[in-house]
């Protein structure tokens, strides 16, 4: 009992950890991002641009370094456990943001701040996340990742169609369903190396998947930072990566939750407390509204 408290304990260390680097991380990206010229929109020219600013690098740094402590978490605990504390990221963007503007949190950003924390702890206590086998059925895994990707691959389509309008919205919430299907893929990225050492690990398609579904977001998050204001673009991300990363871990990786009614409708609120809260936080007033003047391709000032 001693130890399985002490590996929650380790893993709500890490997982928090690596939600302060990605919220940290997010604010500088989306600083440097809204300078870039708009022609790089949804073009890996953008992130070649964003290579030559500090700040941007700086930002990168961090969200790398909290990609890699949530993915030793996710060794470690449950992704079902580890993708809610994930999401608190944006409390940490919000102090950074606030930090640089001087707003006072208000009635909005603490009942933001209650329903974040409540509905995560809400969620993990009436679901107690917990290890199962994994399905080994090489369908079902396809099924739900295709399943995913097929959605974010829609909701960039539309995107381009609207980019200065709901467009950053949509990437944003893409790129976080592909962020969550990379958190299922490290995990079982881990679980083969685990198993077999770097020979098991290189010899299936996983850790591949990890590395397109990482750089394939990154590109929709920086269109998105570059397209409009961290308020609009931040919260979908957030929302996004922790739903898809539980279908996943429930899916396929084995991920058990409680599924008596008293549990099912604790979770369910906890999840809905999870994403209002998100929104608030994402909304508020401390976060960076981008109000530059710049020009889009066809020679258009854009208002943002």
């Amino acid at each position: 009992m001693i130890e399985v408290r002490s590996v929650s304990v380790l893993v709500l260390l890490l997982a928090v950890s690596a939600a302060c680097c990605l919220g940290f991380g997010f604010v500088l990206q989306q600083d440097a991002a809204q300078k870039a010229p708009l022609g790089d929109f949804l073009s890996f020219r953008l992130l070649l641009d964003l290579m030559r600013v500090p700040r941007w690098l700086g930002g990168l740094g961090l969200m790398v370094a909290g990609m890699v402590l949530g993915a030793i978490a996710l060794g470690r605990g449950e992704i079902s456990l580890v993708e809610p504390l994930l999401a608190t990221n944006l409390l940490f963007a919000l102090a950074l943001s606030r930090y640089r503007t001087g707003q006072a949190l208000g009635r909005q950003g603490w009942a933001g701040l209650l329903l974040l924390a409540g509905g995560v702890s809400a969620f993990i206590l009436a679901g107690e996340p917990r290890g199962g086998t994994a399905v080994t059925d090489p369908l079902r895994h396809w099924l739900i990742i295709g399943a995913v990707t097929g959605a974010a691959l829609a909701l960039t389509a539309y995107a381009k169609r609207s980019r200065l309008s709901w467009g950053p919205v949509l990437l944003a919430l893409a790129a976080g369903l592909l962020y969550g299907v990379q958190d299922a893929l490290t995990r079982v990225s881990g679980i083969r190396f685990s198993d077999g050492g770097l020979t098991e690990l290189f010899s299936g398609w996983q850790p591949y998947g990890v590395v397109a579904c990482g750089v394939t977001g990154l590109v929709l998050v920086q269109s998105a930072f570059e397209t409009a204001p961290l308020r609009m673009s931040l919260p979908a991300l957030t929302a996004a990566e922790p739903l898809a990363g539980i279908l996943c871990g429930v899916g396929f990786l084995g991920d058990r939750l409680r599924t008596d009614t008293g549990a099912l409708a604790w979770e369910a609120a906890g999840l809905a407390a999870v994403v209002a809260g998100i929104v608030l936080l994402g909304l508020h007033p401390a976060m960076p509204c981008g109000t530059a003047e710049r020009e889009d391709p066809a020679g258009h000032l854009q208002r943002r």
